[in-house]
């Protein structure tokens, strides 16, 4: 597989793991430590001066604290699961 297709790959899976984790920021109805979590890993995933298996792990690291929270609606946990499959498949 060529560079070019291997780099589309990945950007592909980002600005997929970035729908979900807007979809999170906007919904009200999930607590706003979650949301935050989602917003702060919004930002980390649009950096371009980390390598996109650095931003996937940094942001997978933080998905993955907010997931043992117990108020957090079943939906969301399920989108942050989602989010963390897509990321998993991100290498550099």
């Amino acid at each position: 597989m060529s560079n070019q297709n291997v780099n589309s790959e990945v950007q592909e899976k980002i600005t997929q793991a970035l729908y979900y984790l807007e979809r999170i920021v906007q919904d009200m109805g999930i607590p706003r430590n979650i949301r935050r979590a989602a917003s702060e890993s919004a930002k980390i995933l649009k950096n371009s001066q980390m390598s996109p298996s650095l931003r996937a792990a940094t942001v997978i690291g933080i998905l993955d604290d907010v997931l043992s929270d117990p108020n957090m609606p079943l939906f969301s946990r399920v989108m942050i699961l989602q989010i963390i499959a897509v990321l998993e498949q991100v290498r550099d």
